[in-house]
């Protein structure tokens, strides 16, 4: 699964990186510990330009009664997008990009389960393939909400948890984010591990379980005895 990663750049790498051309909100922040329910950035595609917004990660089907079923959407299984309701019309047409340079995931040992930051070993901000949707409430509210796509893990990866979050190619960005594009034969390819070598990990602190630490300490390799 991926239920938490890191977003620490600057607004002007995120915009150079996703080829945006938006003035930088006034509470935008380095985020050390993104977690299920909060608001995270996404980018679409709104048929000119790549489009950067806030979704609340954990998707609310447009049919859905009550917004709780978002707190069990927060990742979608690549395997079976085209089996699940929920996924199957947002694969079709609403897709996102979820930028971020790095994601948790807990490595079981002997004494419990160790936090590690897994990255690209370039150190880049990278996209995760998303599907987002808009729900309306029974009183009015809409609520725009997404999930991030999850796959088999690769070698590094699967030495830590057996899922990972789908890292798109960067040549293969636009492709996802094409509006035009809803053949499932040419989207499904897509979503592949990324490729182990081109990743690194390394033991974080504890932390990081806890959603209200959010600062450069998560951050910090853990020395591990």
């Amino acid at each position: 699964m991926c239920g938490r990663f890191t977003i620490v750049v600057s607004w002007d790498e995120l915009m150079l990186r996703f080829m945006l051309e938006q003035a930088a909100p006034p509470l935008h922040r380095p985020q050390y510990n993104v977690a299920p329910s909060q608001m995270i950035m996404a980018i679409i595609h709104d048929g000119a330009k790549n489009r950067l917004g806030e979704l609340k990660w954990g998707l609310i089907p447009s049919w859905a009664k009550d917004e709780k079923i978002g707190n069990k959407m927060l990742n979608a299984r690549a395997e079976t997008l085209m089996e699940k309701p929920a996924f199957r019309t947002p694969l079709e047409k609403k897709r996102c990009l979820i930028p971020a340079d790095g994601f948790y995931e807990w490595k079981r040992s002997g004494t419990g389960k160790q936090p590690m930051r897994i990255t690209l070993t370039s150190g880049e901000l990278f996209a995760m393939a998303g599907l987002y949707e808009t729900w309306l409430a029974p009183d009015g509210r809409k609520i725009s909400s997404c999930t991030i796509i999850t796959t088999t893990p690769n070698k590094l990866v699967e030495d830590i948890h057996d899922r990972m979050p789908v890292i798109l190619r960067p040549e293969d960005e636009a492709v996802w984010l094409d509006r035009e594009q809803r053949d499932p034969s040419r989207l499904l390819p897509l979503l592949q591990p990324y490729p182990a070598e081109k990743m690194t990990a390394y033991p974080v602190s504890p932390i990081v379980g806890n959603v209200k630490n959010d600062s450069p300490a998560c951050l910090e390799p853990l020395a591990v005895p």
